[in-house]
């Protein structure tokens, strides 16, 4: 088995490396790992990802890019121990996925633009999940950075057509909250201060969607 790692397919190897770690004798640290204990090695790593991209250097990009690929094979190797799931079910889950939910490409749907194929994928996936009955914003994941929450909520809630038509009166309703918590400041209330600062949050996230700006990547250009 040493001749896999030399292998000529780059992804078989990985495969067999990331076994030989989790098998006997291999490595004490990832032997450790459950799905549980990897979930903050996740996100550190879609966050170098994003710090890496925003460098600009394509070689470092390459790195952490590969650094991410080796969660899901590292999951897949553990579910596959006790035969929950394996890599290659992964891989058909999500291509046959990708197939239901583009059938402008695959099928006979028409999907013109972005915004269309965002609504329908967001229809498909309301009726696989069974949650078409739902409310609208039902599935926007609560593990998200509370910014990039709100815009994704902000997002789909105007695709739906609760959206503001231009950034107009965003800025009217900016003004509206910070008038509001200035007031909420004088109360002395604490609690009702964090209230209207996350109002405040939330309106300043809805302009920066009206402008095309993500504002999680904003703010973390204004941190650096």
């Amino acid at each position: 088995m040493e001749d896999m790692l030399n292998h000529p397919d780059a992804l078989t190897r990985l495969r067999y490396v990331v076994h030989r770690l989790r098998a006997p004798g291999g490595c004490p640290w990832d032997m450790e790992q459950t799905h549980e204990s990897l979930i903050p090695h996740v996100i550190e790593e879609a966050y170098e990802v994003a710090e890496a991209i925003r460098g600009g250097d394509p070689a470092q990009i390459c790195d952490e890019l590969g650094d991410i690929l080796l969660q899901p094979v590292l999951h897949a190797e553990i579910a596959s121990e006790t035969g929950v799931f394996d890599l290659d079910q992964m891989a058909h889950g999500l291509t046959e996925k990708l197939i239901r939910r583009h059938p402008h490409v695959f099928g006979e749907a028409s999907a013109a633009t972005s915004d269309a194929v965002l609504s329908q994928w967001d229809a498909i996936k309301r009726v696989e999940k069974g949650t078409q009955h739902e409310g609208l914003l039902h599935g926007v994941g609560s593990g998200l950075p509370a910014l990039m929450r709100g815009q994704k909520l902000q997002k789909k809630a105007a695709r739906v057509g609760f959206d503001w038509p231009d950034a107009a009166p965003v800025f009217d309703k900016l003004r509206e909250e910070t008038a509001e918590l200035e007031e909420a400041v004088q109360s002395g209330n604490k609690a009702h201060i964090e209230e209207e600062i996350g109002d405040l949050f939330f309106s300043v996230v809805n302009l920066a969607r009206k402008l095309g700006i993500e504002s999680e990547a904003a703010l973390a250009a204004a941190n650096d």
